[in-house]
């Protein structure tokens, strides 16, 4: 009973009808992963829409909405899927071999029953007429048929042709089968890495040679980011193009790279949107950007501390940017540790690189550093440099403000240029802002198979679309010293142009001399 019941399984498993239905589920299962955030992408914006969404996105995400190309049930689809085309495969060929190799159908005794049916008299000799039939079929599958095999008593053709159809149908389903194979091993080995950059000329190096040099890494699970091809580009500019409503036409960098970190030999290269820097099999991409304000704070003994880093872009049109920044008082200010902690200094807000004022409300008109301002809320106490956790980048611990570590002290709105004087003579001064670029770093070895994959499939389509599989007999029987020529065609799948084929056929065996 079990045997049988397995047996069932792998036939229904196996039959084209199933593999056409996991193709199309295949493709259903695809569609949450392009509606809904994915955290292989954005994680914050996973965070951001169950934080939203309640009980339905905490369901979603229990559902695996949220991680779609790499679910369980998404890899159980495409993997049963794998099983059916290559269980469909295998048989097909074999019967597809023993078709070729075997001889061609044998002759049906009622030619004129057949869709394509003709017939004519000859005044040739039946073995003149069968030489010029035999040079008619060059290029088919043919064999003759002696009356005493023949249903009918008389000399007759057997000729098939488009056996490449099916060659071509099992090259498609072989090149799916080898897509997903190559889809599945990329997944494994590939390694994608951002880094931002911000171009102001001290800190616009990226090596890439180990993991801590990326601000967000993911890689395939036998990739461990031990084995990195060691590689270093420099960024000397960024220039971002835009159309008169704030789109983004085009973002170009001039750059300089070596593959030889230990002894560099710098090579330029201008790079732009879409066309990535190729290094070792790595690709290094540009693409978005966005703004790095620059403050100097200055502590009452006069020394001054300076911080440029990279504000978050939440208007992705003109570029409104949210940040924070963290500022440690110089070594020996103050008495004691405790009291250097407590006078940490700490920035909040947001950034405009054109802006833009509705009463004291800060907007960004334009997305090109025209006219830069800053409203920022001033903090001063432990702001946790010293805790030894890492820290959010771009607001500060609502933790600590909530249980007063961080205690407001101003809230201003600054020009470039403008300064806001504490209470205790610290003043902190808006320099301006530089641009910043985001890099992304891709390794993928499979992509020229996966390239390769694609186009056997898509030749093995168009191959089986325009090859039509037909078969056709000649019947030829003596008559009144000539020969009666009787024809008959079936096409095995589309009748388009078979008509045709098989009348011109027809005409060139009855005028051939």
């Amino acid at each position: 009973m079990v045997k049988v019941f397995f047996l069932r399984a792998w036939r229904w498993l196996t039959s084209m009808r199933t593999a056409l239905i996991l193709l199309f589920l295949l493709a259903l299962a695809a569609v949450p992963g392009a509606l809904l955030p994915q955290r292989s992408l954005n994680e914050s914006k996973v965070i951001e829409y169950i934080a939203s969404g309640g009980r339905t996105a905490e369901l979603m995400d229990k559902l695996q909405l949220f991680d779609v190309f790499s679910s369980s049930w998404f890899t159980a689809i495409w993997f049963l899927l794998g099983i059916s085309l290559v269980g469909c495969i295998i048989p097909r060929t074999w019967d597809h071999i023993k078709v070729m190799r075997g001889e061609p159908v044998r002759p049906p005794r009622n030619l004129a029953r057949l869709p394509k049916h003709a017939s004519g008299l000859i005044d040739e000799s039946i073995d003149t007429v069968q030489e010029n039939v035999t040079r008619i079929f060059k290029g088919w599958h043919t064999r003759w048929y002696q009356p005493s095999e023949d249903r009918a008593g008389a000399l007759t053709l057997s000729a098939e042709k488009g056996f490449t159809r099916e060659i071509f149908n099992l090259i498609f389903h072989l090149g799916i089968v080898a897509m997903l194979v190559v889809i599945a091993w990329g997944r494994l080995v590939y390694t994608e890495g951002h880094r931002i950059v911000v171009v102001d000329g001290q800190s616009n190096e990226f090596c890439n040679t180990a993991l801590s040099n990326f601000d967000s890494f993911r890689a395939g699970r036998l990739v461990d980011g031990t084995d990195l091809t060691p590689f270093c580009v420099t960024i000397h500019d960024f220039d971002a193009n835009y159309l008169p409503n704030g789109q983004s036409e085009m973002f170009e960098s001039n750059v300089s790279y070596t593959t030889d970190v230990a002894n560099p030999d710098w090579q330029d290269y201008h790079l732009k949107v879409n066309e990535p820097l190729r290094l070792e099999g790595y690709r290094v991409y540009l693409q978005g950007h966005g703004y790095a304000p620059t403050f100097t704070v200055t502590w009452p003994n006069g020394e001054e501390r300076t911080q440029t880093l990279q504000f978050r872009p939440d208007d992705p049109i003109n570029l409104l940017s949210t940040g924070a920044m963290r500022f440690d008082p110089p070594a020996g200010l103050y008495e004691d540790d405790l009291t250097r902690r407590q006078n940490q200094v700490s920035l909040q807000g947001l950034f405009a690189p054109t802006a833009s004022w509705d009463g004291t409300i800060l907007a960004s008109s334009f997305p090109e550093l025209t006219d830069p301002a800053v409203a920022i809320d001033v903090y001063r106490g432990d702001n946790g440099l010293d805790s030894g956790t890492g820290q959010q980048l771009f607001s500060l611990d609502s933790r600590q403000i909530a249980m007063g570590e961080l205690q407001k002290v101003a809230r201003v709105n600054l020009m470039q240029g403008e300064t806001v004087t504490l209470e205790d003579g610290t003043t902190v001064r808006f320099d301006g802002a530089v641009p910043f670029a985001n890099l992304q770093v891709s390794y993928d070895p499979s992509q020229g198979w996966l390239l390769a994959t694609t186009l056997i499939m898509l030749a093995g389509l168009v191959g089986s679309l325009m090859t039509k599989r037909r078969r056709m007999w000649v019947r030829l029987t003596p008559a009144d010293g000539g020969t009666h020529v009787e024809t008959g065609g079936l096409a095995r799948t589309d009748h388009a142009g078979w008509g045709a084929e098989h009348d011109d056929l027809f005409e060139e065996i009855t005028s051939a001399r």
